[in-house]
């Protein structure tokens, strides 16, 4: 892992995982209160005139609302933003940051976005906030890319703690889902809380939600089979895309580096 040996007194171990910058916090702060942390602390990475990444999640919106605070009282401009959905979109559009698109800005500075699970070669599980497909697109075409999250998405081994979603071509469902089992995952399709309705994503596809019973052994080879399959859009498997991770933990804010 790059910067392994800035370690300094107040660096932490924790699920695999050295922590290069380790600040000290409230122990009574909930969960809110840590997902607004660690948006807020990535969003300080932001620098005038760039293109942003604007991730979707519980987490990535107060980065997103950090950044058009800091665009309202002068601290940033000259920043527009790629959003990673349409709720993002409608909230960078309410908070007043610029947005453009691909064809006027082919290559994003920086990318934030929320995580699943982050395991300690910084592959992460994204997608259960339904846009993994226009969130690989974005992180794909950024030159960095910080994940925001508790403590919680730590894990030794992705698919521990989450499923993998998979976006599924509705004709595809009842094929896709056999193939999905046959890799050994419990495939679940994805329902609205509200309606029991299928969740629908903003390509107009479903989701899979795919359980591996002690998670992935090797989740690169997991990915490719996954994508093999016809029928199968993206799935939430991101490699070799995040650069940096800021974990917010009652004890603190952490830093990770790749």
């Amino acid at each position: 892992m790059r910067g392994a040996q800035r370690f300094s007194v107040g660096s932490l171990w924790l699920c695999g995982f050295f922590f290069l910058e380790f600040a000290s916090g409230d122990m009574s702060k909930t969960i809110e209160d840590l997902k607004r942390e660690a948006g807020e602390a990535a969003a300080a990475y932001v620098v005038s005139g760039m293109v942003v990444g604007l991730g979707t999640g519980s987490t990535a919106v107060h980065a997103v609302r950090a950044i058009g605070r800091m665009l309202q009282n002068g601290r940033l401009h000259n920043i527009v933003g790629i959003p990673t959905s349409e709720e993002t979109r409608r909230e960078a559009e309410r908070l007043g940051i610029p947005l453009t698109n691909f064809d006027e800005n082919p290559t994003i500075d920086i990318t934030i976005d929320g995580m699943d699970e982050i395991d300690p070669e910084f592959n992460l599980i994204k997608g259960l906030g339904a846009a993994l497909l226009r969130e690989k697109i974005v992180a794909t075409a950024s030159k960095q890319m910080i994940v925001v999250g508790d403590d919680r998405k730590l894990v030794d081994k992705l698919g521990t703690r989450a499923p993998v979603p998979v976006e599924v071509i509705p004709f595809a469902r009842q094929p896709v889902a056999a193939y999905l089992k046959s890799l050994g995952s419990r495939p679940v399709l994805r329902l609205e809380r509200e309606t029991g309705q299928p969740v629908i994503t903003d390509e107009n596809n479903i989701i899979l939600d795919c359980w591996f019973d002690g998670g992935l052994d090797n989740p690169v080879a997991m990915g490719q089979a996954i994508r093999s399959q016809p029928g199968v859009v993206e799935h939430g498997l991101f490699f070799n895309l995040a650069t940096r991770a800021v974990v917010a933990a009652p004890a603190g804010i952490q830093i990770l580096e790749r």
